[in-house]
């Protein structure tokens, strides 16, 4: 979380050093573009930034400036909520979420997150200019998509439902965009996948055939994660480059949880939505280890 966004590595290591646990975001942010970000809501149902509003469009604002090491994201938050919601329902009720997710953004105080990415912003323009929840989607092509994906699929495991038809409802509540639904497909596939036994390698490679190759994959290890994701790939959010950065960095490191994540973090960029998806991955395969999971802080 704290080095998120950070594209000037010598200036991630300055700030941060090597990243190896959870650490607390720092101000100012040297990468913080937030002063190029505006959000002005239409009418008080577009309201979203509340207490956090004064902080755009100023230089050096960390995204995550309040948060507590270990700390959960806007998104992640969400996902946690998610996860409990379907969890005690039993099942994944869109409706249900749609509600919860409306009066957890405009209720002021309910996260203590600066940055709201833009497909929330979006939403609820669309939500103030009067639409329905279910028509206030738009085409976003962030991997920011895909952090409720593994906790969805986590909540309706040994469920009978289709689980990847409930993801992929889920994510086109927010994002219409088609790269981000195949991902998010593709990705419930290789949890299942490593979930039935097979070993994650042979997972992605089955089926992430339209974003990463063996052939990619065996070329791409013989050089340094800061090349691969940085000339290879970009280290940005957008879905093209970011999903097969995230499959790539848990096919390298798919038996070390920890190695996995912390090089992640290292290689900077949209370091936290890649995350959603090294994270699971590595932890579906490998279990979390404890260390990981006692320095979480918040909802879970």
């Amino acid at each position: 979380m704290p080095v998120h966004w950070y594209y000037d590595r010598a200036t991630l290591a300055r700030d941060y050093g090597q990243v190896s646990s959870y650490l607390a975001p720092k101000n100012p942010h040297a990468d913080s573009i937030l002063w190029r970000s505006s959000y002005v809501p239409l009418n008080e149902r577009g309201d979203i930034l509340h207490e956090q509003a004064r902080y755009w469009g100023q230089r050096g604002v960390h995204y995550h400036q309040f948060l507590a090491a270990g700390e959960n994201t806007l998104n992640f938050q969400l996902a946690a909520r998610l996860y409990k919601q379907t969890v005690e329902l039993g099942q994944y009720d869109a409706d249900a979420w749609l509600g919860f997710y409306v009066d957890f953004m405009l209720t002021p105080g309910s996260h203590r997150d600066t940055y709201v990415e833009e497909y929330h912003r979006e939403f609820f323009t669309n939500y103030a200019r009067g639409r329905k929840p279910r028509s206030c989607g738009v085409v976003d092509v962030h991997i920011g998509g895909l952090a409720p994906v593994p906790a969805l699929f986590a909540a309706l495991a040994g469920n009978s439902c289709d689980v990847p038809a409930a993801v992929r409802e889920h994510v086109g509540l927010t994002h219409q965009d088609q790269g981000v639904l195949q991902a998010a497909d593709c990705l419930v596939r290789i949890l299942a996948a490593v979930r039935a036994g097979e070993p994650l390698r042979a997972a992605i490679l089955a089926r992430a055939t339209d974003w990463i190759s063996a052939a990619k994959v065996a070329a791409w290890s013989k050089e340094s994660d800061d090349v691969v994701i940085g000339r290879r790939l970009s280290p940005a959010c957008y879905i093209p480059d970011a999903f097969p950065a995230a499959l790539y960095l848990a096919w390298k490191y798919a038996h070390d949880f920890g190695a996995g994540i912390c090089a992640n973090a290292q290689v900077g960029g949209d370091s936290c939505h890649r995350g959603a998806v090294v994270g699971a991955l590595l932890g579906e395969a490998n279990g979390v280890p404890t260390a990981w999971r006692d320095g979480l802080a918040g909802p879970r």
